[in-house]
């Protein structure tokens, strides 16, 4: 970050506050992450717009230093009264800083110079009009999904550049180290430049090649804040909804309007409708059976059941009409004990014909033991092709244990919460596993007397 020189200060953040008016530092880094998610994706896409896709990294690195200032200013000078805006001016004027600096983008200087400077402090929608904010960053998920990236880097990238993931939260994505994901991101990164890759939404062919892995992207996004992989919350509603809306620009313009976007679409919409009541009042978390229906958003579920039948139109079929199936015959259960099992089952019997990971097939071994009980589910997972890659992965051990607990074995069910519970990463889901595991604990001492 060094040769980006500090910008004069954006005047919509005017004075600086006194002592007992500043806001809490743990209130600013909220607002900064979520910022970040919300606005790294549109600001890298507009500049790289501008700058071409060979200096992707500068563009990244011009966010990331906006987002650093407003980390050192704003607990001196207090939030400004719109934070997009400051970010987006403050990355504006390092850009043009950059430009006026470097010889190479003197064609580009007067377009940049009209952008930054044309209009004052403004509202984050004046100053990149929404339409152009919503073309790039469709431009930049198909740029990210090109053939000439490598297909294991494309969702890293695309994750990375549009959506703020941290290498990190991409590694547990993909149950992977973080030193493959370094690796995947560089090496896309140098394939851009070299390739020099338009900056474009393609046509024909190509553009369906390349649909599977934008897709797949806001797929892996909503389920990151479906259930977190880690940090304090379970649920990050922000980043759920911000799937959601990517996937609807992308099923409004005429480079996206596939049934497989529908599918996805009603998929997310259908299990965020959910997502009220996953969660207690304090936090914890809240099996299916244990939710209260009334509660799921109604509108959501309209909404996602009409993408739904969008969805059926013509004749592929893929993994998110399947998945978006399951979330239909749950949303339309009036309650646990009315759900149509066996019309998931098969479901999931289809679904493992197009993703034969071993997390799909735990899922599927919930599924059998809700119709055949635990010992059938115990004995399903015992037959998980590629077990082995669950072994670091807490769910394995929480459903063994519930089956256990369910045939009556505290001491095996104990075992596996006590498992599960080293591995979980998240308050509310380690929280419930201690209690199950106390309850486990509970059992024994009773059979011991």
């Amino acid at each position: 970050m060094s040769q980006l020189q500090d910008p004069s200060r954006p005047a919509v953040l005017r004075s600086r506050t006194t002592a007992e008016d500043r806001p809490p530092t743990a209130e600013i880094s909220r607002l900064a992450e979520h910022l970040f998610r919300h606005e790294a994706g549109k600001l890298v896409s507009v500049l790289t717009g501008i700058f071409g896709l060979e200096r992707l990294q500068m563009a990244q690195d011009v966010v990331q230093e906006a987002l650093v200032r407003a980390l050192q200013r704003w607990p001196y000078y207090g939030i400004p009264q719109n934070p997009a805006a400051w970010l987006t001016q403050t990355a504006k004027h390092l850009a043009l800083d950059l430009i006026r600096r470097e010889k190479v983008f003197r064609d580009k200087e007067a377009e940049v110079i009209r952008l930054v400077e044309g209009q004052g402090p403004a509202p984050a929608a004046a100053i990149f009009p929404e339409q152009e904010i919503a073309d790039d960053r469709l431009r930049m998920m198909f740029v990210c999904c090109h053939p000439q990236v490598p297909a294991e880097a494309q969702v890293a990238l695309a994750l990375k550049t549009l959506c703020g993931f941290s290498v990190s939260e991409i590694s547990r994505a993909f149950l992977t180290t973080d030193a493959a994901i370094a690796k995947r991101l560089t090496r896309a990164k140098q394939k851009i430049r070299a390739a020099r890759i338009p900056f474009e939404i393609p046509a024909g062919e190509e553009l369906g090649r390349r649909l599977d892995g934008v897709l797949q992207s806001l797929y892996l996004l909503f389920n990151e804040g479906y259930k977190a992989s880690s940090g304090e919350k379970l649920i990050r509603e922000e980043i759920c909804y911000e799937a959601i809306r990517l996937t609807g620009l992308l099923a409004e313009h005429a480079a996206g309007n596939r049934p497989k976007t529908h599918a996805l679409l009603a998929l997310m919409l259908l299990n965020a409708a959910r997502i009220p009541t996953r969660l207690d009042g304090e936090g914890n978390l809240l099996r299916l059976k244990e939710q209260d229906r009334t509660r799921w958003d109604q509108p959501m579920i309209a909404r996602g059941m009409f993408h739904f039948a969008q969805s059926a139109a013509g004749e592929e079929i893929t993994e998110y009409h399947l998945q978006a199936g399951i979330a239909a015959c749950h949303c339309a259960a009036k309650d646990f004990e009315s759900t149509d099992w066996r019309q998931i089952l098969s479901l999931y019997d289809r679904l493992v014909e197009f993703d034969d990971s071993p997390v799909v097939a735990l899922n599927r071994a919930i599924v059998i033991a809700n119709i055949h009980g635990p010992r059938a589910g115990l004995d399903t997972v015992a037959a998980i092709p590629g077990r082995e890659k669950l072994d670091s992965y807490y769910l394995l051990y929480a459903v063994l244990g519930e089956f256990e607990a369910q045939l009556k074995d505290p001491l095996a069910a104990a075992g596996y919460f006590r498992r599960s519970l080293q591995l979980a990463e998240t308050k509310s889901e380690q929280l419930f596993l201690s209690k199950r595991f106390r309850a486990c604990e509970d059992q024994i001492l009773a059979q011991r007397r």
